[in-house]
């Protein structure tokens, strides 16, 4: 079973307070990257694995969905997604995506935001990803960048000529990685962007777009802090559809 740190109490506290959690979609600096790569969705079908607070259903249900269901291990989450409003197309489960089943071709848009990387089983997800799309159903999602999950301690460190790195440590060693994000003991799946790429093309994804998402000159000039984000890549986008 995947490690349900949201419905830690003080993982769950620390969380709320992120600009993306108090402030939703339009917060996350990396969504008009991610928004870009999805289909229309006018009576469309969709799934969100790792929905958190529901953000995305609901914005979803807003561009005319046809049915939205929003799946997520945590219970804490769920209820933070359920207390948030309701819509008629809108409908939540407690799931855990390292048991995901899915009926057959029953989604035309699969999506995932920030999930992804807690799974260890990644080839057993995306087999039960593929069976519940519709022939030209499509995949989206994102995930911390293998180079941002793989540091050998937070922040950064400083060369002898001044100049700051990111000290990445054995990248090529694939497997758990704990951190203390949060709360102490976070749990993240870390694998390179090869296997992750390699992984999507033998479950018979086709490659639509890949992103190694970092900031506009926009979004630098309004959030300064961003320009950390250009040293190295933090999040990795993908967009796929079936073969």
């Amino acid at each position: 079973m995947t490690q349900n740190i949201y419905d830690n109490d003080a993982f769950f506290t620390a969380y709320s307070q992120l600009p993306r959690s108090v402030g939703g979609l339009g917060s996350a600096p990396e969504w008009p990257a991610l928004r870009a790569m999805l289909p229309a969705l006018h009576d469309k079908n969709v799934l969100d694995l790792g929905c958190g607070y529901g953000w995305f259903c609901r914005w979803a249900a807003e561009q005319g969905a046809a049915r939205v269901l929003g799946v997520d291990v945590s219970e804490k989450m769920l209820a933070q997604a359920s207390g948030m409003g309701e819509q008629t197309t809108v409908s939540y489960a407690r799931l855990d995506l390292e048991q995901l089943a899915v009926a057959p071709a029953a989604y035309d848009l699969v999506y995932s935001s920030l999930a992804f990387h807690y799974i260890d089983n990644f080839a057993a997800l995306l087999a039960a990803i593929r069976h519940g799309l519709k022939p030209d159903g499509k995949l989206v999602f994102s995930i911390e960048h293998p180079i941002f999950m793989a540091p050998r301690q937070p922040g950064w460190l400083t060369d002898g000529q001044g100049r700051k790195r990111w000290p990445v440590d054995s990248y090529q060693q694939q497997g758990p990685r704990v951190s203390d994000w949060l709360a102490p003991g976070v749990i993240k799946q870390h694998r390179t962007l090869g296997t992750t790429i390699n992984a999507l093309l033998q479950a018979g994804f086709q490659l639509e777009h890949v992103e190694e998402w970092g900031p506009s000159d926009e979004q630098v000039a309004q959030q300064p802090a961003l320009a950390e984000e250009r040293e190295r890549p933090m999040l990795l986008l993908v967009a796929c559809s079936l073969r």
